[in-house]
């Protein structure tokens, strides 16, 4: 993002906190997908000088996250899923009438920086990229990463799955980036927002479009969360044009 925009952005944030009444400072806790952390990060620091409040924020694959939640840990602000989000309000886990869909974001192809870039503009092109590579990373879906359990069914419809698994180099979460950077994989697929932040990779292309798959983050506020209020003026925050400046600029879209 050009250096004016991204201030533009920040000035943005800035005059809608502003506009927001004073409170105690508080410690709210933010659970979040792995994918949706970088506007998380991005995001709250701008929030945190102008409210005076602390944001904790942990993150994991959507699966573990939603886990974490039905097990009781207390949180005040979840990013998941639209589907776990739901789930979670009818368990009574997060408020009903609080889930805001935030973004969205496409699978992408990487190589490490210098390295040849595959041809993965068709859907034949894709195919003999993954059957031409020594060894490919995802997410392992057993994690429940979201792009992870797409790619693995991605595989058999077509038809490739018997030999990209046993090439397979499963991350459990995190960057899929790592495992190239490391010298351990050779081709990378991964949600685009979690390509672009990491040096030494190089985005190649979102998959075709016939076979893209986005994923959308949606939040919601936790049901037993004292600071209700404040997670409402964070959920603000990451609806406001600054957070659809940032998205862009993260590799995602707005959801809507």
């Amino acid at each position: 993002m050009p250096k004016r925009l991204r201030t533009a952005a920040v000035v943005s944030m800035g005059l809608w906190l502003a506009g927001q009444a004073p409170a105690a400072a508080a410690e709210i806790k933010v659970l979040t997908t792995g994918a949706f952390k970088q506007m998380v990060v991005t995001l709250v620091p701008a929030f945190e000088r102008q409210s005076g409040h602390k944001v904790i924020v942990e993150n994991e694959t959507a699966g573990v996250v939603k886990k974490r939640i039905e097990g009781g840990e207390a949180f005040d602000f979840a990013v998941i899923t639209p589907g776990a989000i739901d789930e979670l309000i009818k368990e009574g886990k997060i408020v009903a009438g609080s889930r805001v869909d935030l973004a969205r974001v496409g699978v992408g192809v990487m190589v490490k920086e210098g390295a040849p870039k595959p041809d993965v503009s068709t859907v034949d092109a894709f195919k003999d990229a993954l059957l031409k590579a020594k060894t490919v990373a995802y997410i392992d879906p057993a994690s429940g990463g979201s792009s992870g359990i797409y790619l693995d069914k991605l595989f058999e419809r077509l038809g490739v799955a018997d030999q990209v698994r046993p090439k397979a180099k499963l991350k459990k979460g995190g960057y899929v980036a790592d495992l190239l950077l490391n010298g351990e994989a050779e081709l990378g697929l991964h949600q685009i927002s979690e390509i672009v932040p990491v040096k030494g990779v190089v985005l190649v292309a979102p998959l075709p479009k016939e076979i893209q798959n986005y994923t959308t983050y949606s939040a919601g506020i936790s049901a037993a969360s004292d600071k209700k209020d404040i997670a409402q003026a964070l959920m603000k925050a990451f609806t406001s044009e600054a957070a659809a400046a940032a998205l862009k600029e993260k590799g995602m879209e707005p959801a809507n």
